[in-house]
């Protein structure tokens, strides 16, 4: 019981741990694991016992028998079916080419490649190379995200690496999945034609059985044939059902059978959706947490050492240095992006937790069928994950500054709330060459932003994790609009500090337009104007206008004219190419040529 506690206990606090220094979790809880495993059982304890003994003789420990590998098999479809979730049609179609071609040519010479090397460094038949290299096809952005949200990059290059993440995920475990089959059915003795036939009839039932099964749950959810509260574990009840029966039909076809299944819900139309995913996320959580530390504690030091030599590490240099840029560059062929960020690209390529937990199953389900060199897959694709995680979590910041891809000012804005206000100024702003993001829980709105060529997200800060979101690493200015006071205040304190690096403003509330004393308030976007004050000049006059003025005092003149008129509302100082607050604008720092922005009717000054 302390054990099965502990492990929970540990994984949790890995989690906690991996939030708080921002590295990917699979980095602390294969450590642990480690640590209270094979290394306690070799220096700390003369009896050779581990701390958490997951299996011990066959017959002991907390899983004894068959027990881990039937825990192991169960958490993985889980995990392999809420990757499944992730991969919509509609997102591969709005990634660009770029990100297309990495989850496929990659994928492919990833797979190739690596098969290749792996055979001749380390002699390993062709079966078991090409398993290794589709379990590590995969870079999930569970290990990408946190890599990534305190580099400040451009757009274009942290969408590519989280989209690539994401998409890839499921496409390496269906490849992997596929690998592992043919193998299994062969029994190690190659291409034959028995093992041909069982990897059809495993084709068949996987596919057969995600497929009924995904739109069965669809027509259950969508007719309301459940109550709401047992949507999740009816959802949770039926992808273990569809992974055992799937198995009892056809061997090994379980866990293809879960990720079609994710597939097909992920593309249909369901209701609660949304919940369902956040859901499965939480769950696949607990079960990372707790499978991570029980398999890396499962490990021997006789397995550390199959990878503690210069093949290993002549294995690693290959993926780093030759497979993974070789990828990036036949996949990035006359796109838009620059050698500096093609370079970054190919450098940031972290194995995840996929790749790990499926390589560990695997390995053991082979090792089981006495086939050939299954004992090198489970720390080969260990080495290679914390590897990678490890190269790139100490070294993709100073990478980016190497190469050029930092940005050493982060000039984007964001904006919270889309109303008519806020799209016009985020539309001047853009024509004058300024990245905007707005965000919004109004549906309507974010479509005519849309409309309107402005970058927008539908978004509810008070439960979305915008952290989370490596595409807003070039943010350094937050800008709070909402028809809120208490959302606008939340925004302030909660993400000044994240994306107001420049500059955090947002909107006055109704008592303090009224007032005299606020007109040194830096944090007003206007110290005489609220969010209904704002959108009326913006529906009346829906227009950004310009003066140009030729000293501080005609500036101090000009903005009291603009002050005076009821709709017209002075908002930034344009300074050259840099734009600042009116009310963080000193007088004395106005220089000739500065221009007045201001929003609503047009002065004839």
């Amino acid at each position: 019981m302390i054990e099965l506690a502990g492990i929970i206990i540990l994984g949790i606090l890995a989690q906690w741990v991996a939030w708080k220094f921002k590295i990917p979790a699979i980095l602390p809880l294969i450590l642990i694991g480690l640590f209270v495993g094979p290394i306690a059982a070799e220096f700390f304890n003369e009896d050779g016992s581990k701390w958490i003994e997951p299996v011990w003789n066959g017959t002991k420990g907390l899983f004894p028998g068959n027990g881990l590998f039937y825990f192991v098999s169960l958490a993985i479809s889980i995990i392999l079916f809420e990757g499944g979730l992730t991969l919509r049609k509609s997102e591969i179609s709005n990634v660009g080419p770029v990100i297309t071609k990495l989850i496929t040519l990659g994928s492919a010479v990833t797979f190739v490649i690596s098969a290749i090397f792996a055979h001749y460094i380390f002699n390993l038949g062709w079966e078991i190379s090409m398993l290794f290299s589709a379990l590590i096809i995969v870079t999930g952005p569970t290990v990408i995200s946190p890599i990534l949200r305190n580099i400040p990059l451009k757009k274009d290059v942290a969408a590519v690496l989280k989209w690539e993440g994401i998409l890839i995920d499921p496409i390496g475990a269906l490849v992997a999945v596929l690998m592992f089959e043919f193998i299994s059915v062969g029994g190690g003795s190659g291409f034959t034609k028995t093992a041909l036939l069982e990897f059809g009839k495993i084709l068949l039932f996987g596919f057969t059985f995600g497929f009924t099964f995904a739109h069965a749950l669809i027509f259950v959810v969508n007719r309301k044939l459940v109550p709401h509260y047992l949507l999740n574990v009816v959802a949770l009840s039926s992808v273990l059902l569809v992974f055992v029966l799937s198995d009892l039909f056809a061997h090994e076809s379980g866990l293809l059978s879960v990720v079609v299944m994710g597939m097909v819900i992920a593309n249909s139309k369901i209701h609660s959706f949304d919940e369902l995913l956040y859901f499965k996320e939480s769950l696949s959580v607990l079960l990372i947490s707790i499978l991570f530390i029980l398999l890396a504690a499962n490990m021997n030091i006789s397995e550390l050492k199959l990878v503690f030599n210069w093949e290993a590490l002549l294995l690693f240099a290959s993926v780093v240095l030759i497979i993974r840029p070789l990828g990036v560059f036949l996949s990035t062929y006359n796109s838009k992006l620059k050698l500096n960020e093609k370079l970054f690209i190919s450098w940031v390529g972290p194995r995840g937790i996929v790749a790990a937990g499926i390589a560990s199953l695997f390995g053991t389900k082979l090792m089981q069928q006495g086939v050939e060199g299954a004992e090198y897959i489970t720390p080969l694709v260990f080495m290679i994950v914390l590897g990678t995680v490890l190269l790139n979590a100490t070294t993709a910041r100073l990478f980016a500054k190497l190469v050029g891809v930092f940005l050493k000012e982060s000039k984007a804005i964001v904006i919270i709330g889309a109303s008519e206000a806020s799209r016009l100024i985020a539309k001047y702003l853009i024509d004058n060459d300024r990245r905007v993001v707005l965000l919004d829980r109004n549906k309507s709105y974010i479509n005519e932003a849309r409309d309107n060529g402005i970058e927008a997200f539908d978004v509810d800060i008070f439960h979305d994790s915008l952290d989370e979101n490596v595409e807003l690493n070039d943010v350094g200015y937050l800008i709070a609009m909402t028809g809120s006071d208490a959302v606008n205040e939340f925004a302030i304190n909660q993400f000044s500090e994240l994306y107001g690096e420049q500059g955090t403003f947002r909107i006055a509330t109704s008592n303090e337009a009224k007032l005299e004393d606020n007109q040194m308030n830096g944090m007003l976007l206007s110290c005489k104007d609220d969010y209904i004050n704002l959108n009326d000049s913006a529906r009346d006059y829906p227009n950004m206008n310009e003066l140009v003025v030729s000293s501080s005092e005609d500036y101090l003149n000009k903005l009291k004219v603009i002050n005076d008129e009821l709709k017209s509302i002075p908002l930034f100082v344009k300074m050259g190419e840099n734009f600042e607050v009116v009310t963080n604008v000193k007088a004395e720092d106005i220089q000739e040529n500065n221009t007045i922005v201001y929003l609503g009717k047009e002065l004839d000054i």
